[in-house]
């Protein structure tokens, strides 16, 4: 085994085990915000390591530039998409866990429309 094989299937592998543990986290977490956070953050990180074994695995020219280009833009567009995904829950009046910390007393938020 290679070192490059085996950096890449590190990669790899810390990318499955993160996309487990978002859905894990999918399954188990109590409410919207809180699944929507966790399938944020570690399915995008799990899917950009991913990504990173896959270039360092296979480095051909080609590859090494849609893989990258796919991790930047999974880099920019999954965090946007939680906050719309935890905006839209708000709005719509998805409750909350009953221990949740609120920011303002009267439970208010959002954007105001």
């Amino acid at each position: 085994m290679t070192p490059q094989t085996l950096v890449g299937d590190v990669f790899v592998g810390l990318g499955v085990l993160l996309i487990g543990i978002a859905a894990v986290g999918l399954l188990r977490l109590p409410d919207v915000y809180n699944r929507a956070n966790a399938v944020a953050k570690a399915a995008s990180l799990g899917l950009v390591s991913v990504l990173l074994g896959v270039v360092v695995l296979a480095p051909s020219g080609t590859a090494v530039v849609v893989l990258l280009v796919a991790a930047a833009l999974q880099l920019f567009t999954v965090p946007i998409a939680g906050y719309a995904i935890g905006e839209a829950a708000w709005l719509s009046r998805a409750p909350l866990v009953p221990g949740t910390h609120r920011d303002r007393p009267d439970g208010g938020g959002g954007t105001g429309a």
